[in-house]
């Protein structure tokens, strides 16, 4: 039995000395890479020592369970990136190292010191390159590495920030060398990812570790986090102004980042077609009308930010941002044109642009890098080929992070001589750079402990201090021995890293030091997408609901009888399968499809839906899914769409109950309830009709729900007139028409623009009028000529929403 972290040990005793040794019995390293965990003499790292020492205190069952709690708990919060490549890009679990990557915090410091030079160093090559130019006249940079590069974008020549601040959120790949020495291997200025990602690694992985990291003293991500929000917020230019988060959307490969962020910072996610300009100034649509964003941190890559003078097939920008940066109407983190600093060939002028701009030399060395674009340089590379790796000089991923390189093999003279024909017809294409051999840290493989070899994204954020270092970061880890596989895409993993301090460290929050008295916060605007997608969810998840109502009832039915050819059952298959549910179908592809249509919604607004309502959707979806693999028929198919009710049930009421009652709740909740309007007067259409089939009253009454509150409040059996005062005109059902309208006209009020003293607009005017016909009906005026023109009425009602809101 393992011992819990806090036992008592002898420093040095025999047993846990054994311990350690049996875990570390696999642990094979190369004497020519260095090892995060053991040092040259083979000896456990001090800052590494506890943690061994408290993993070598579990047993193999314990250790495998608490990796499992670490993997639950990213799937409860639905952690997930993008893989590309498939034929549908496929969301794929994130792929957690259970061993995070420990450093000391003397030698992080080092680390971040040599970080904070060179993100200054790139705010000032940013800031020439689309300014001056002095680094290109003067010949510190040649000129075919900006005019040949797509990452540099003419039309922000002469741009200049509103806060005259080019950069603010930075991160760099760093490894660790042979000699033991860091190396930057890339520069991230563009949309940097990955900071998102960190934090819910930190989760999962104290989830695994939890006992041990309480007393790890380990540096907290919190307050990093918390001084990057605050100083985006200072940078509004008004207090009535926002910041948004700008994401490419839910098919990007990490959207799920964007929305966690979002959530996590309290800013409003934002798409381009969010967003207009108006008078020179960033507006977001909200149902509230335009609202002013003043600090947008973008999340897509500059040239598809404006199809106006950027990239004019971009369906994801928004026309006229690029005008609004250079008029002062916003603020862009980072600045448009920053990917150019991305570019490998830089990599080889960065230790001059150092002594020039900074009048130092680099303290921390990127990987050698050379250009061949120059013939002094192009003639060392076709010397040393065998010991480089050859790329695209434009490309901005690290050349171990794919496979373009496309230098022929050079094993004798004739294809050492073509080799360097290659080089030489596209010199100012290609860069050369050092083959990188990467540093190791444990991993667990089956239980064990086996080297693996790793890179580090270590973030950086401009604060009111300056420059500011997350005390942590983000982890790639490769799957074998090399380092071409380090990245997700191509099967790597991520671990959590761990900056270890030998004292206490203080306990961070993202709340801010009270000042004084507390005023709650005004509401969060409501982009009109955002609004348009949770409108959608309430109908898509209603939808669902009633027609596996009507399968239900459909099959049960069907078990009932002799014969599928009886006049209710024809009717009932007839309505399904105009409805695009086929009872036929093992599982209905309206009943489907409508559930993946919810869920794409849902996906619009993952920043402002909770962990368990993701969750709770995600299991319906699975739950639709294993039906669909075994056909049933009849009570057993009956049965199997109780399952999938309760679980819509439980979906609906989980979000009903928890969801704070602001706009986007009242979108949802009228979507809702406009839908289940709609589909009782469908459902009154088909069924209580006079030429409606024996049984149909009951049908329809098993369909809304309603049976119970029929019995008791009719003393008769099911006719015409009780089913529909119930089922259409009973104010206190709430499987009822006019409940659907009551529950419409009460959230419009709470709608900007719906205050009762001003004039009804269209839309209110429509719900008014709907509500009051149907209020002053009597079950025998409610023929099949008034459901039709109500049901009409309804689809209006939800036409003028969308032209007052979403549009």
């Amino acid at each position: 039995m393992a011992l819990p972290d806090d036992a008592p040990q002898d420093a040095g005793a025999p047993e846990e000395e054994d311990a350690v040794e049996r875990l570390l019995a696999g642990y094979k390293i190369s004497k020519e890479v260095p090892d995060e965990l053991l040092g040259a003499d083979g000896a456990i790292r001090p800052v590494w020592r506890s943690f061994i020492e408290a993993v070598a205190r579990m047993d193999e069952d314990e250790l495998r369970a608490r990796q499992a709690r670490g993997d639950q708990y990213l799937r409860d919060a639905g952690v997930y990136y993008r893989q590309y490549g498939t034929p549908e890009a496929a969301e794929r679990d994130w792929p957690l190292s259970h061993v995070p990557v420990l450093i000391d915090e003397d030698e992080w410091t080092e680390i971040g010191e040599g970080l904070v030079q060179r993100a200054e160093l790139l705010e000032r090559i940013l800031a020439d390159i689309y300014g001056p130019g002095r680094l290109v006249n003067q010949g510190h940079l040649p000129p075919a590495l900006l005019a040949q590069n797509p990452e540099w974008l003419r039309p922000l020549v002469g741009v200049t920030p509103r806060g005259g601040h080019f950069l603010h959120f930075v991160a760099f790949d760093i490894g660790r060398g042979p000699q033991g020495q860091w190396w930057v291997l890339g520069d991230r200025t563009q949309a940097p990812s990955g900071a998102g990602f960190a934090l819910e690694n930190r989760i999962a992985t104290t989830r695994v570790y939890a006992d041990h990291f309480a007393r790890a003293n380990v540096h907290r991500l919190a307050g990093f986090f918390r001084g990057f929000r605050d100083a985006l917020i200072n940078l509004r230019d008004s207090e009535l102004s926002r910041v948004g988060i700008l994401t490419p959307g839910p098919m990007n490969d990490t959207y799920f980042e964007h929305a966690y962020i979002a959530r996590y910072l309290g800013f409003m996610l934002l798409e381009g077609d969010d967003l207009t300009v108006v008078d020179g100034r960033l507006m977001v649509r909200t149902v509230a009308g335009l609202q002013p964003v003043s600090v947008l941190w973008r999340r897509l890559d500059s040239v598809w930010a404006d199809p106006l003078e950027l990239e004019e097939t971009s369906a994801i920008g928004t026309p006229g941002m690029l005008g609004a940066a250079r008029t002062g109407g916003v603020t862009l983190v980072n600045a448009l044109g920053s990917g150019v600093l991305e570019t490998r060939a830089l990599l080889a002028f960065m230790p001059r642009l150092a002594e020039e701009l900074l009048d130092e030399p680099l303290r921390l060395p990127n990987i050698a890098t050379w250009w061949c674009g120059q013939d002094e340089e192009r003639a060392y590379v076709k010397a040393n080929a065998h010991r480089m790796t050859i790329g695209n000089a434009y490309a901005t991923r690290l050349l171990f992070d794919l496979d373009d390189v496309s230098a022929p093999v050079a094993t004798d003279p004739a294809s050492r001589l073509a080799l360097g024909q290659w080089i030489d017809r596209n010199a100012d294409q290609l860069v050369a750079q050092e083959s990188v051999t990467l540093s190791t840290t444990p991993a667990l493989d089956d239980g064990r402990l086996v080297p693996r070899p790793m890179s580090l994204r270590v973030f950086l954020a401009r604060t009111r201090e300056g420059w500011t270092i997350m005390p942590g970061g983000f982890a790639r880890i490769g799957p074998a021995s090399d380092a071409v596989t380090l990245t997700m895409q191509n099967g790597g993993s991520a671990a959590d890293v761990w900056v270890v301090s030998k004292s206490d460290v203080p306990a961070e929050s993202m709340l801010a030091a009270q000042t004084g008295p507390y005023l709650r916060q005004q509401q969060s605007m409501l982009p009109s997408r955002a609004a348009d997608s949770l409108y959608w969810l309430g109908r898509y998840v209603e939808r669902a609901e009633y027609r596996v109502r009507l399968l239900r009832a459909h099959h049960v039915r069907v078990a009932e009888s002799i014969s599928e050819d009886l006049p209710l059952v024809r009717r009932s298959a007839e309505y399904l399968t105009w409805l695009g549910s086929d009872p036929r179908e093992p599982m209905p592809e309206g009943v489907r499809v409508t559930l993946e249509s919810a869920a794409r919604a849902a996906s619009n607004v993952r920043d402002r839906f909770s962990v368990d309502g993701w969750a709770a959707l995600d299991e319906l979806s699975k739950t639709v899914q294993r039906l669909a693999e075994h056909p049933t028929r009849g009570d057993d198919t009956a049965r199997a769409m109780s399952l999938i009710l309760r679980s819509l049930s439980g979906f609906t009421g989980l979000v009903h109950d928890n969801m704070y009652r602001f706009n986007g709740w009242r979108f949802m909740s009228i979507g809702r309830s406009l839908e289940r309007a709609i589909s009782l007067t469908g459902l009154l259409s088909q069924f209580a009709d006079e030429d409606a089939p024996d049984g149909a009253l009951d049908l329809a009454v098993e369909v809304a729900d309603s049976e119970m509150s029929h019995r008791r409040r009719y003393a008769v059996a099911t006719n015409r007139a009780t089913v529909v005062d119930l089922l259409a005109l009973d104010p206190l059902n709430p499987r009822s028409v006019i409940y659907q309208l009551n529950e419409i006209w009460s959230h419009l009020g709470f709608l900007p623009g719906g205050e009762t003293h001003r004039q009804l607009s269209p839309l209110q005017r429509a719900a008014l009028q709907t509500r009051t016909d149907v209020a002053v009906r009597t079950p025998e005026g409610l023929d099949q000529s008034a459901l039709a023109e109500l049901e009409s009425a309804l689809a209006t009602m939800s036409d003028l929403l969308a032209e007052t809101y979403f549009r």
